[in-house]
This record gives C-alpha cells, sequence and structure tokens, in this order.
C-alpha cells in the first residue's frame, strides 16, 4: 500500500509560514512525532462516535471504519438500531451501500458525498499536506496533552469548510475530529473510542459481500 509522502523539510516550512505566531507554541519533537505518525499511515481501524449537527437536529451515530491511505474505505453504522448494519464500502471505483433494513439492498453510485468521505482520518491527512492554510496549536483535552492541527477541506460546501483535529502528544493516536461550516460552527464531531494505525486489513474488506471485520485495539 502507497503511503502519504511528504518531504518532512517541506512541511516544515509550510509549518513555520502557515502557523507564524503560534509556531513558538508548539513543542517541535513532538509536532515532528505526530507529523511522522500522520504521514507514514497507510491505514486505520477505529470504533467513533460521529454527530451530525444541522440547524435544527442533530443526529448521532456509532461507526465502525476502516480505510487505506489510496482511499478504500468501510464504514459500518452500528448504532442506533434503526440503521444498525448500514455499510458504504467504497473499492477504489465504485461506493456501494448495504442496507439490512429492506432486504439487504446494495446501491452504487460513483458520487462521493463529503459529508460521509471527511468523517475519515485518511481524509484529514490528505488535507492537511495538501493545504497551504495549516495551523498546529497545542492544547489539553480529557487531561492528555495534544497537539491540535487545523487544516481547510476543498470544495465550496456551505457546511464542510475546515477541519480540526486532536492528536493525543503521549499515544500519538487521534482523540477527537470537528468539522467546521464557513461560519465557523460545529456541523460534524468524531470522537474515536479506539484507534489501530496501519492495521492488517484482510484484502477482501473493501469488497460488497465481505463479513469480514479485523479487531480493533487501541494502541
Amino acid at each position: 500500500m502507497k503511503r502519504f509522502i511528504l518531504a518532512g523539510l517541506t512541511l516544515g516550512l509550510l509549518f513555520l509560514v502557515a502557523c507564524g505566531a503560534v509556531a513558538e507554541m508548539v513543542d517541535g519533537n513532538v509536532y515532528e512525532r505526530v507529523h511522522r505518525r500522520l504521514v507514514s499511515m497507510e491505514g486505520f481501524s477505529a470504533q467513533a462516535t460521529v454527530t451530525y449537527v444541522s440547524n435544527n437536529n442533530t443526529h448521532v451515530y456509532e461507526t465502525t471504519q476502516h480505510a487505506l491511505a489510496t482511499g478504500q474505505y468501510r464504514i459500518e453504522v452500528t448504532s442506533p438500531e434503526n440503521v444498525a448494519g448500514n455499510t458504504t464500502i467504497f473499492d477504489g471505483a465504485t461506493i456501494s451501500q448495504f442496507n439490512p433494513n429492506v432486504g439487504g439492498t446494495v446501491s452504487q453510485t460513483n458520487e462521493e458525498a463529503p459529508e460521509r468521505l471527511e468523517i475519515l482520518l485518511t481524509s484529514f491527512v490528505r488535507n492537511f499536506i495538501t493545504s497551504n492554510e495549516v495551523t498546529v496549536t497545542a492544547s489539553t483535552m480529557d487531561e492528555s496533552l495534544t497537539t491540535v492541527l487545523e487544516t481547510t477541506i476543498p470544495g465550496e460546501h456551505p457546511y464542510i469548510s475546515t477541519a480540526r483535529l486532536w492528536m493525543c502528544n503521549d499515544r500519538l493516536n487521534p482523540l477527537r475530529m470537528v468539522i467546521f461550516d464557513q461560519s465557523g460552527a460545529e456541523r460534524i464531531i468524531v470522537v474515536y473510542n479506539t484507534f489501530e494505525h496501519n492495521p492488517q486489513l484482510p484484502d477482501d474488506l473493501f469488497q460488497v459481500g465481505s463479513d469480514t471485520s479485523p479487531d480493533e485495539e487501541d494502541e
């Protein structure tokens, strides 16, 4: 599998230019470890709580996510009960959606929905290493020291404009990701309950009809 590739020097210069005044707030050694962890990611497995916030409602879903840096992904909704089992798979060419509540119907499309694609950590990393508008700061979350990375999201979607990721400085795992709309309001919140960096994923995991589900581990 191909890795996200970015020359360390290039990103280092980008970091200094983009972050400017906040660069001194971030421990350079910690940032280097976080950066190396992200760009070395060939894939991940996670159990994550995903919250979608609209103008009138909030919907919360428990999900199991598997994705590769090359683009393939599998997202299964495990809760609430009325949508449990809904699975979306991208094999690198076609997006397939499986709905067990309507007789196991599989629908296919080539059109990606940004509100689904952007909840994946692989999407954040891809945006972060290609954007000219990134910031890096230090913060604390649940008593853990974190490095907070923020990047713009390509496109003109009114509700999906920027993304912010909190990385644990100790375990080097993501804790939380928030996607903001153009006005700065939170629209999608992803909380990582478990996370595995570069797991061994079965070849058929991104194929329709695969019931294979590797165990997630919180490293």
